[in-house]
């Protein structure tokens, strides 16, 4: 039993020497050491140094959805336009400012970048569109990965907003 004591107390002993003995001195404030490397970065593609595609102007492209074809009035139904901005107001307002980016784009000046017909798709089938228009993609890529929500509207109530953008 004591062979087992002096042996535990020597190997302890033994241990407790080997862990110390080495003494870090600490620097004043922050400093990173890093090597720097040299590694050729390929040139941009071109789409990538186009415009964001907020600023896209994309009139062919009609959008996967339901629309497939809207003719637009020469003249706003300025009616129509007012029950838009209400139904902007109540269900769009969250996240789309006049004149600004917020959350999503800024909804002024879209119809001379956009179709109607996508604007509509977008507004009804916002979750499809952004699975399979590249337009769509991009956007959620631009908006930090925030989808438009589904505002379950109908094609009349959508067809409103889009008239009421055209006031914008």
């Amino acid at each position: 039993m004591k062979i087992i004591f002096k042996s535990s107390a020597v190997l302890f002993s033994v241990l407790m020497m080997s862990c110390g003995g080495k003494e870090e001195k600490k620097k004043e404030g922050f400093s990173v050491d890093r090597a720097k490397t040299t590694t050729e970065q390929p040139a941009p593609a071109p789409e990538a140094t186009s415009t964001r595609a907020s600023e896209t102007v994309d009139l062919a492209n009609k959008g996967v959805g339901p629309i497939t074809s809207i003719t637009l009035a020469a003249d706003i139904d300025q009616e129509m336009a007012k029950k838009g901005e209400e139904i902007y107001g109540q269900m769009c307002l969250a996240c789309h400012r006049v004149g600004k980016k917020f959350i999503g784009p800024a909804p002024n000046g879209v119809l001379g970048r956009r179709s109607p017909e996508w604007v509509m798709n977008m507004i009804l089938n916002p979750e499809v569109m952004v699975k399979e228009d590249p337009l769509a993609k991009a956007l959620l890529a631009e908006f930090n990965g925030a989808p438009m929500a589904n505002q379950s509207l109908t094609e009349e109530q959508a067809r409103a907003v889009l008239e009421y953008f055209r006031t914008l």
